[in-house]
């Protein structure tokens, strides 16, 4: 049964002027919505207090569990307003599903589909007016959930708290559609088998730090991850999925790493796996070296080099560096195949085309 959410609205809302001068420029994360989504969870109890509250901060404990021991999770996923006027959001049970997967990983209780999706529709309906009317832009949804216990004991938590909040997004990179420069990482890995590596959790994201920061010493926007074993075969861009095309035109050809249990299994590269399809072209899930990234790019063979993800939608890869090579693809340009395939996942995220694989879900319709 779906949890009853009470509502406190805020009475502290921006102005129509001060949110409009947001919109205009929003960045990434840097502003939030007048409110948020929190629910409770406790062993005796449940999955109980769900509530629309005024976005603000929230008071924890010093020992509270998961400052010390890293239970946290989250997800990312977005709101489009339509062509219609409805808003309406990307395959939200893939990342419902995700979320619950990531909190299996880490000892965490599940929330139901149902509650995660209805989270996300109160939210929006509310704080409708800060969805973006720009195909460039969108409100960017952070469900998250961390052990709220108090103590130091090292087990799993026996409290939780969810909270979903939103904030309006425009480009993730400063540079927009610019490609990016990367650094191969060879010091440090991002995941190994039997670790972490599919799951959202926070932990992951501290701990590659220390290598995007190696990556912008390096004059590079971001890193990839290789493997943990070999540190040779392919994985990730930072935390995106990445794509190789291979050949060009019609008969271009589309690969990207296959998820080996350390890899971030992305709704953004699933999708693109169907929509390359539909566009026409062959696509696999195939391994791939440093070497055959380097030799494809120097042969042509790889005509164009991609990441994929929900807050940056797809970024050209335009050069590589490591500490014993450098190479630059598409010759530092942004590709066809890239720009098609991005305006196409655009376009049905946005309502401007059909949606033939009934991806997304309304939230808001447009007379309300």
């Amino acid at each position: 049964m779906t949890l009853d959410f009470a509502r406190t609205q805020s009475s502290a809302r921006l102005s129509d002027s001060e949110r409009e001068a947001i919109l205009a420029d929003p960045g990434f994360g840097q502003y939030f919505t007048d409110h948020m989504i929190q629910i409770k969870w406790s062993a005796d109890q449940g999955w109980h207090d769900a509530a629309l509250v005024p976005y603000g901060p929230i008071a924890l404990d010093p020992a509270t569990n998961s400052i010390h021991y890293g239970q946290s999770i989250f997800e990312g996923l977005k709101a489009y307003r339509q062509t219609d006027g409805s808003i309406a959001t990307f395959r939200p049970l893939e990342n419902a599903r995700r979320f619950q997967r990531s909190a299996a990983r880490l000892a965490m209780p599940a929330l139901p589909e149902e509650d995660f999706i209805r989270a996300i529709e109160i939210l929006v309906e509310v704080d409708q007016a800060w969805v973006p009317d720009d195909i460039e832009k969108a409100l960017y949804l952070r469900p998250f959930m961390f052990s709220t216990e108090v103590g130091l004991g090292v087990r799993p938590g026996n409290e939780y708290l969810f909270l979903l909040i939103a904030s309006p997004a425009g480009a993730y990179f400063p540079r927009g559609i610019h490609p990016v420069n990367v650094w191969l990482s060879k010091e440090y890995v991002r995941a190994a088998p039997g670790g972490t590596g599919e799951a959202k959790c926070a932990g992951n994201y501290a701990a590659s730090l220390i290598a995007q920061a190696q990556a912008i010493d390096n004059g590079c926007d971001q890193v990839v991850w290789l493997d943990a074993i070999e540190r040779y075969w392919i994985e990730e861009m930072g935390g995106m999925n990445l794509y190789f095309v291979h050949g060009s035109g019609d008969s271009a050809h589309i690969s990207t790493p296959p998820l080996t249990g350390s890899l971030l299994p992305g709704v953004t590269r699933d999708s693109l796996l169907q929509v390359a399809k539909d566009l026409g072209y062959s696509v696999a899930e195939e391994r791939i070296n440093v070497d055959q990234w380097r030799e494809g790019n120097a042969s042509g063979e790889i005509s164009e080099v991609f990441a994929c993800g929900t807050a940056a939608v797809i970024t050209p890869v335009g050069h590589v560096k490591s500490t014993d090579a450098n190479w630059t693809v598409a010759g530092g340009q942004t590709g066809q195949v890239t720009l098609e395939l991005r305006d196409q996942l655009l376009q049905i995220q946005h309502g401007s085309i059909a949606d033939s694989h009934n991806w997304m879900y309304q939230l808001v319709p447009p007379s309300a």
